[in-house]
């Protein structure tokens, strides 16, 4: 079992990384002193594989659990689907000192953790993570959100977990095209971080993909990196920022091919092999680009951008969260373990994007 701190300023907690861990996720709640009404916010495929042994679980514990099963994806992260738990909320007469239970991925997550943030002005809330993604990187550090139209996680709130339980044999039960698109968020910690940890996935990438120890491995080290982050920056002041390593291509790429074409961590994988060619093309880094590239390629993790006019893609990005100034500020490698922030002038992301679609 693994046992990461997440120590913050005001509150801290635990990620527990134990397999199993679902059938004590009762006793695991009701020993942080939770009880009365529980609910288990999830969606139609994980509910079913899932919802029975949580649900169990809590009333064994004393607890008294109910679903609120949402739609699966990232078209669905919004204020309408976000209003349906409010209101499943209100109909069970939900107390301030109830929680909410996240059973899903990066979408339930941050939609269950959105509701707990606003719902009573704030009720608890737990993260149990169910895929590689989520495990990661989405249930870890307290961002909650759901989308507008126009960007991605425009509408949220810092609002941190009491915990995450995370139980890597639910990975078994995972389609490989998500168990995909997690691990290109577990290279990013390596190429933001931690150059060991790099080269750790470098030389285990035929392995990743299988449930055993390897992977059990990196999503101990991916929270233990986050955790650290987090901890010095809590609210993105400043250094949390280099956790998005990729998200301001990425996301301009979800939200112009409509949300749900690509997964999340697929389109990361794409935005960071951008933003490293752009770190070389900037004088940066000359070896980020190709050991990227070739670990994405052993990993099988597709990252060959859609056809975007650049101006589209430009105009895009001018939502990310990390402009400032109405400047475009992007999170670029140094080298295979650092990155830093950097503002890029418009003319310049323009020629990159036009030079990158033409190769």
């Amino acid at each position: 079992m693994g046992r990461i701190r997440v120590e913050l300023k005001e509150r801290s907690y635990d990620i527990r990384v134990e397999r199993g861990v679902l059938k004590d996720i009762g006793r695991l709640v009701s020993g942080l002193g939770l009880k009365g009404r529980a609910a288990v916010v999830t969606n139609p495929t994980v509910g079913e594989l899932y919802g029975g042994t949580v649900v169990e679980s809590l009333s064994s514990a004393g607890l008294s659990p109910f679903l609120i099963t949402l739609p699966d994806g990232e078209e669905y992260k919004s204020l309408e689907e976000a209003s349906k738990v409010y209101d499943a909320l209100i109909a069970e007469r939900f107390e301030r000192s109830s929680p909410i239970i996240a059973l899903g991925g990066g979408v339930i997550g941050d939609m269950a953790g959105f509701v707990a943030a606003t719902y009573l002005r704030g009720v608890p809330y737990i993260q149990v993570p169910t895929t590689l993604l989520s495990q990661v990187d989405s249930s870890v550090g307290g961002k909650t959100a759901v989308n507008h139209p126009r960007g991605k996680n425009l509408i949220g709130a810092f609002y941190q977990p009491r915990a995450v339980f995370i139980d890597p044999d639910v990975l078994k039960t995972l389609p490989e095209r998500e168990m995909k698109a997690g691990l290109a968020e577990v290279v990013k910690y390596g190429v933001i971080w931690d150059a060991g940890f790099f080269a750790y996935l470098e030389e285990n990438a035929s392995r990743l993909l299988a449930t055993g120890p390897e992977i059990e491995k990196a999503i101990e080290a991916s929270c233990g990196i986050k955790a650290e982050v987090v901890g010095l920056d809590e609210k993105e002041e400043g250094l949390r920022s280099i956790l998005n390593f990729g998200h301001t291509f990425g996301h301009a790429i979800e939200a112009l091919s409509g949300y749900g074409a690509y997964r999340h961590g697929e389109a990361v994988a794409i935005g960071m092999l951008m933003a490293a060619r752009l770190s070389g093309r900037l004088g940066l880094s000359a070896e980020c680009a190709p050991r990227l590239e070739g670990l994405l390629k052993a990993l099988g993790i597709p990252f060959s951008p859609p056809a975007i006019p650049a101006g589209d893609f430009l105009e895009a990005m001018r939502l990310d969260k990390k402009v400032v100034g109405k400047r475009i500020r992007f999170v670029l490698a140094t080298e295979i373990g650092k990155v830093a922030l950097r503002e890029v002038a418009e003319k310049d992301i323009l020629g990159f994007l036009e030079s990158y679609a033409r190769a």
